[in-house]
């Protein structure tokens, strides 16, 4: 790889992605890819074996290693406490363990079904933003629009606040969440806090740091103190924990592990999810009209939408899912081996950090048959099954805690979308992919709006 840093730089330097440079090697190397990053060796893992070897046992299941490569996000961020030991960073197996069992309770498809309510009460929010500008000229950021109803729901069903950023995006809250993922991003970058000029973002980003975890702690300690009295507290997913085994947890912990995922995973990564699924839609208008008949049918005019609709939608489920293939949010995730394996007849040795990257399998001609072309028929029912390819929200014991949460709430939005307007895509937008930590469409999704059942007459 040290060959091609003159040419890494120059795709950088463009934002350009540099992934895109191991799709082609692995058509010529094979995949099992070694790289040197100055002092350090790396694999990138693109076999499905591998995938599944070094992903599914707990064993080998450690975030990247070792702990002076997670201290940036743990312990002195910019000068700004941040994660510390949550559910993305903790190196202790059995500790990160307790922490997971006593998350998932919270986050399964049992006690979400009881949060539909929320999803439909925002979504129904948004939906009425969105009809002050269907007029069909007026241009739309939909990824903004997006970014803001994800926050409001999240905010909401894990702390029982109402943020309502969908009437008021100047409110801190949000600001704070977008400049600490542009932190996530420009930490990447060694000793960025040293640069000239970089000093008032700095600055800003430990303020926002410092800010939600500031309003996570009050938040807790508010909850606990409520239910120790038996007041009556809203049922979210901070009072599901609490009155479960999250007792157990001190503060601390507790902040970590939960406003991670409020604030920083399932907002960010949903709005792009669904940002992008609506950039690939205004091009694909017969995947389009397929929705729009299965919306129609499913739900029709009704404004709330049940649990049970979201199974109905069988082709939206598809579409969204080759969204996530094409265009993941998060690219893939990194792993560290503490021993050594063979994969593709290619020794892993020990000690190795290890990159499995879903964007570039999903890409790929050997697992996917013209991969660029956006196909959701490639998920339907009968089709065959992309085991250990296909990985958005990663596998085995460390995958995303908050995928089912993610995707019912997707749903929930784009079926209320699709049942409302119809869309098209302002020209000239490059529809490139943006990387600031997580990937991003890169002109923000422009589109205008006309009311759907006005313009088709599909009333029920």
């Amino acid at each position: 790889m040290l060959g091609h840093l003159p040419t890494i730089w120059r795709m950088l330097k463009k934002n350009e992605l540099v992934l895109n440079l191991f799709i082609q090697w692995a058509e010529e190397y094979g995949p099992i890819i070694r790289f040197n990053a100055f002092h350090r060796v790396s694999l990138m893992v693109l076999s499905p074996e591998g995938v599944k070897v070094l992903n599914k046992s707990s064993n080998w299941n450690h975030p990247i290693h070792p702990p002076s490569d997670l201290s940036s996000y743990k312990m002195n961020w910019y000068g700004a406490l941040f994660l510390g030991n949550d559910l993305v960073t903790d190196l202790n197996h059995d500790h990160w363990y307790k922490q997971r069992r006593i998350m998932d309770p919270a986050f399964s498809r049992t006690y979400l079904i009881g949060l539909m309510e929320t999803f439909n009460e925002k979504a129904e929010e948004l939906m009425k933003k969105l009809e002050e500008k269907a007029d069909g000229k007026t241009e739309l950021d939909i990824m903004s629009m997006m970014s803001r109803v994800t926050l409001d729901v999240i905010a909401k069903v894990a702390f029982g606040l109402e943020l309502n950023t969908l009437h008021d995006h100047q409110t801190p809250f949000p600001h704070a969440v977008s400049m600490v993922m542009k932190g996530m991003n420009e930490i990447r970058v060694p000793l960025v806090q040293y640069m000239p000029g970089k000093q008032k973002l700095i600055k800003e980003i430990q303020e926002s740091v410092r800010l939600l975890r500031r309003v996570g702690k009050k938040c807790i300690e508010h909850r606990r103190e409520a239910i120790q009295n038996e007041e009556e507290v809203p049922r979210d997913i901070l009072t599901q924990i609490l009155k479960g085994d999250g007792r157990k947890l001190n503060i601390l912990q507790f902040h970590y592990s939960v406003n991670c995922f409020a604030g920083l995973n399932s907002h960010e990564t949903t709005s792009i999810q669904l940002s992008f699924t609506i950039m690939e839609l205004g091009r694909q208008p017969e995947i389009l009209e397929r929705l729009h008949a299965e919306v129609d049918e499913v739900i029709g005019a009704k404004r709330n939408i049940d649990y049970e609709d979201l199974g109905r939608l069988e082709y939206l489920s598809q579409v969204l899912k080759e969204s996530l293939r094409l265009y993941p949010p998060i690219p893939g995730t990194v792993r560290w081996t503490g021993k050594e394996n063979v994969i593709e007849s290619v020794r892993i040795p020990g000690n190795s950090s290890l990159f499995f990257s879903t964007y570039v399998m999903g890409r790929l001609e050997k697992f996917f048959k013209d991969p660029l072309t956006f196909n959701p028929d490639r998920f339907n029912k009968d089709a065959p099954k992309p085991y250990f390819t296909y990985f958005p929200f990663s596998l085995g014991p460390r995958s995303c805690i908050g995928q089912i949460f993610s995707q019912m709430e997707a749903k929930v939005v784009m079926a209320k979308l699709l049942q409302r307007f119809e869309f098209q895509l302002v020209p000239g937008q490059s529809f490139k992919i943006l990387d600031t930590g997580t990937f991003r469409p890169k002109d923000g999704v422009v589109c205008i709006l006309k009311p759907w059942i006005i313009t088709k007459g599909s009333q029920k």
